[in-house]
């Protein structure tokens, strides 16, 4: 097993692949959750968290939803506003919907992961902030060791606001950046100084952050490789422990507020590919590792470390290092993973909103997954981790001849294997250099429901 992960960028082999698909933030996708798994099916599973006497620590995501103003580019569930008197409500009900979770929830409510997402957190005043924290503090206990995050929005945060979260307890912060070209910015609305981040970034240092991490999407309007790399330049300046580079994916029918990017303004699909392969050759050339997807970090954050170790997770959040923790989300949209089930709230306010007034958990759909559902889910887990399977360990924990229940599916994989995507012998099946940026392609192979339905859904492209 290498210690870091090699990357062998191969436009040909990307375009041959580049097919539409699933993130794998879960599986099965959200897409496949039923409204038959209710919130009294979430509730009985909260209720036996522990059966066997596990006890383990948890995970807790609050969605956020607003946001001050629209990015063009964005297709998360938010909520545009400046009236304060809609967060004020709303955190009302986040307070309903802790008592309700926590009442039902069996074993201990320690934590060691918290995230905090959006839309925008830190649209929350300073008193609203801290009043989300003394309502979750009421019913659950962070532990000192635990990793607890926030998104920020840099325009809307100074030095005052990064010290408060550290007093609340946050140590690590995810900074939205997209791109720093002002003619990019002002094609997506979404206009950002780099001082504002650098004061953002370093007041997060100042006061014990323990890892910055920054967002950068390629694919926008007015992008191109020349301006892609001066933002690359003001990015490795600040040197932040972890980055993202996202794909955009333009869907004006899925998300609305992308209707206002003009498609001329879009770079075309080889201009993209050479500004990933531009990002990907300055961050590692900068030291960074490449942990997968579209994640890099620094050899000597946890997430490369819980990598080289074999102990890498994915999760709604993206990469994550706390494998094991019950996931409970809260607020609209928000989706939970508690033992082997998703459960996922209700998407409007109104509907979010309705379900508390009568006193229910308001989830909206769900799964309980099956045997099959797991053993690939595991599968699917290990190869975005860790870019490895063992056949073996598959086979001894979940009970099945490895070659034999997924015959057709080492089919589909050999004509991987002829391009050099993967190797596949008796023991492991491991992604290749060359296979790397096209892990989730790989992983496609192993889900049922895609090759149940080839062509009746439509995700964003890979690349």
């Amino acid at each position: 097993m290498s210690h870091y992960q090699e990357l062998i960028f191969d436009p040909q082999i990307i375009r041959r692949f580049d097919v539409s698909g699933p993130r794998y933030t879960s599986y099965p996708t959200a897409d496949r959750f039923v409204e038959a798994f209710d919130a009294a099916a979430y509730r009985s599973w909260l209720a036996r968290r522990t059966i066997g006497g596990i006890g383990r620590a948890l995970s807790l995501y609050f969605h956020i939803p607003f946001c001050n103003t629209i990015c063009y580019y964005c297709a998360c569930n938010k909520i545009i506003t400046k009236d304060h008197g809609r967060s004020a409500k709303y955190l009302k009900y986040l307070g309903k919907e802790l008592a309700l979770q926590s009442a039902a929830l069996d074993g201990p409510h320690d934590v060691i992961q918290l995230h905090w997402g959006g839309g925008t957190p830190t649209f929350l005043s300073h008193d609203e902030m801290r009043r989300l924290m003394e309502m979750m503090q009421k019913h659950f206990r962070l532990l000192p060791e635990g990793e607890y995050s926030i998104e920020v929005d840099p325009r809307k945060v100074d030095r005052e606001t990064v010290k408060l979260l550290a007093e609340l307890g946050f140590n690590r912060m995810s900074v939205g950046v997209q791109d720093f070209d002002p003619r990019v910015q002002a094609a997506v609305n979404r206009i950002q100084s780099i001082e504002e981040t650098r004061i953002v970034i370093e007041a997060a240092r100042e006061f014990g952050f323990k890892g910055i991490s920054v967002d950068l999407i390629y694919g926008l309007p007015k992008q191109n490789v020349i301006s892609f790399n001066h933002t690359l330049d003001e990015i490795i300046k600040l040197s932040p422990d972890r980055l993202s580079i996202y794909n955009y994916a333009h869907l004006p029918n899925l998300a609305k507020p992308q209707r206002r990017i003009h498609e001329s303004d879009l770079p075309s699909p080889e201009a993209k590919l050479q500004i990933l392969q531009l990002a990907i050759r300055r961050l590692t050339d900068a030291g960074y590792v490449f942990i997968g997807m579209d994640h890099f970090a620094k050899p000597d954050d946890e997430l490369a470390i819980a990598q080289r170790q074999g102990r890498l997770h994915r999760n709604f959040q993206g990469y994550s290092t706390h494998a094991e923790a019950d996931l409970l989300a809260f607020g609209v949209s928000a989706i939970s993973k508690v033992g082997p089930t998703y459960a996922q709230n209700y998407r409007t306010l109104d509907e979010y909103y309705d379900a508390l007034d009568r006193g229910e958990l308001p989830v909206m759909r769900g799964i309980e997954l099956t045997a099959d559902d797991l053993l690939r889910r595991a599968i699917i887990q290990a190869l975005m981790c860790h870019f490895e399977l063992s056949i073996e360990s598959i086979e001894i924990a979940h009970l099945i001849d490895f070659a034999s229940y997924f015959a057709p599916e080492l089919a589909d994989l050999r004509e991987m294997e002829a391009a050099g995507l993967v190797s596949i012998d008796d023991e492991w099946i491991t992604v290749e250099p060359k296979g790397r940026l096209l892990v989730r392609v790989i992983a496609m192979v192993f889900d049922k429901y895609l090759r149940a339905d080839r062509e009746r859904v439509r995700y964003s492209k890979v690349i």
